[in-house]
């Protein structure tokens, strides 16, 4: 694994070796380190960078300055110029916040992108109306109120356990770095309502997604969160030719508790589409 200091004050790394080039991008509260499990999945056959989005992992704080998830996709699109400057193409894949990341960035940057991987996206917007979007947004009600009070370690707590499962480690099971890094980052949540809730980058709108020409991949796990199921069924309806796939027995965290089973749908994806 190399590491380096990319534009904008990010951690950038990567893993593995492969003739084809993978970004990914990690969920909130997460890191870079988060594909390790998917980059060794991919072992030959790519190499993966990932970068810790800001106020993450070793990358600098975010500035608050527009809208975040449209900053951070801009500071990704940097990276297919220098991490991946002699990278024609690549193969972009998201986790969850950093799938609506990775969206905007294929919006943005769609000449790079070969293929598109969206895993657990949680772009609430497309599940409203939704008996699912009304439970989850009943079940954050007291992270909301904790971090009104300050509590930010009480916030980061309930939203782990929220998006976490049983493969995936407890609060206190985590180092006392890793729930530093989550409380370091959790102001961050509320920041990304507008894209997330508001549809404020458009990808709802008429012809928001029409610009897309590469071929998309949705995945999610089969014991995930029902709105998760919502959100990618709406997104499939949308994007022509999208594939709609389930990881049995996987929750939210799929790319970190069943990587291995990510690894093998991207690898069939990549197959599908040579470079």
């Amino acid at each position: 694994m190399k590491d380096v200091t990319g534009p904008d004050g990010l951690h950038v790394v990567s893993m593995g070796e492969g003739p084809r080039e993978v970004l990914a991008v990690h969920c909130t509260l997460a890191q870079s380190g988060a594909w390790k499990g998917v980059a060794r999945g991919l072992s030959g056959q790519a190499r993966v960078t990932a970068f810790d989005l800001p106020g993450h992992g070793r990358s600098a704080d975010w500035d608050g300055q527009g809208d975040l998830p449209d900053a951070v996709a801009r500071m990704g699109c940097a990276l297919l110029d220098t991490a991946l400057g002699t990278a024609p193409r690549i193969d972009l894949v998201g986790h969850s916040f950093g799938a609506i990341v990775a969206l905007r960035m294929a919006q943005l940057a769609g000449a790079r992108i070969r293929t598109l991987t969206l895993i657990e996206p949680v772009l609430m917007c497309a599940a409203r109306g939704t008996a699912a979007l009304a439970d989850i947004d009943a079940r954050a009600l007291p992270m909301e109120d904790m971090m009104a009070r300050g509590d930010l370690a009480g916030a980061a707590r309930h939203f782990n356990a929220m998006w976490s499962d049983a493969r995936a480690p407890a609060w206190t099971d985590l180092s006392p770095a890793a729930r530093a890094g989550m409380i370091r980052a959790i102001p961050l949540v509320p920041a990304c309502n507008a894209a997330l809730y508001h549809d404020s980058l458009g990808f709802l709108a008429p012809g928001g997604l029409d610009a897309l020409a590469c071929p998309v991949q949705l995945i999610r796990g089969s014991a995930t969160d029902p709105v998760i199921g919502e959100i990618n069924d709406q997104l499939a309806a949308r994007l022509p030719g999208a594939e709609n796939k389930i990881i049995a027995g996987a929750g939210h965290m799929v790319p970190i508790t069943h990587s291995s089973q990510t690894a093998a749908e991207l690898s069939a994806f990549f197959a599908r589409h040579p470079a």
